[in-house]
């Protein structure tokens, strides 16, 4: 019997729009970027994800959420760490154009754990 693979837990902030795009998908994957969207970014911490939905998301789509979700640890590692910030803004870019792939080596489903209004 073999162990399960090691995972990667990251966040993302996310609008109504591209929430409604993930329960699409069946909440396992995320849409495809739009033209200028060049980069999918998840984040490392889930205190910056809050953040970001609460004060951005509100503000600009009426709505914020926090998602959570597993990616394979050692795909997730072809992506480096980019500091935005402060040492917890920490994001992986990854390119548009990998994101099929990338939503390939989701383990589980993406969850909404916070919301905002």
């Amino acid at each position: 019997m073999t162990s399960p693979r090691p995972t990667t837990t990251l966040w993302r902030p996310t609008g109504p729009v591209e929430l409604g795009l993930v329960r699409e998908s069946g909440w396992r994957a995320w849409p495809p970027r739009l033209p200028e969207q060049p980069v999918f970014y998840p984040v490392l911490d889930e205190d910056y994800a809050v953040r970001i939905a609460r004060d951005w998301n509100v503000k600009h789509d009426g709505a914020g959420f926090v998602t959570r979700f597993e990616v394979d640890a050692e795909f997730a590692g072809r992506y480096p760490v980019r500091q935005a910030g402060g040492s917890t803004i920490l994001e992986l870019w990854v390119p548009a154009e990998e994101l099929d792939e990338f939503n390939a080596h989701i383990v589980g489903t993406i969850d909404v754990v916070h919301e905002f209004r």
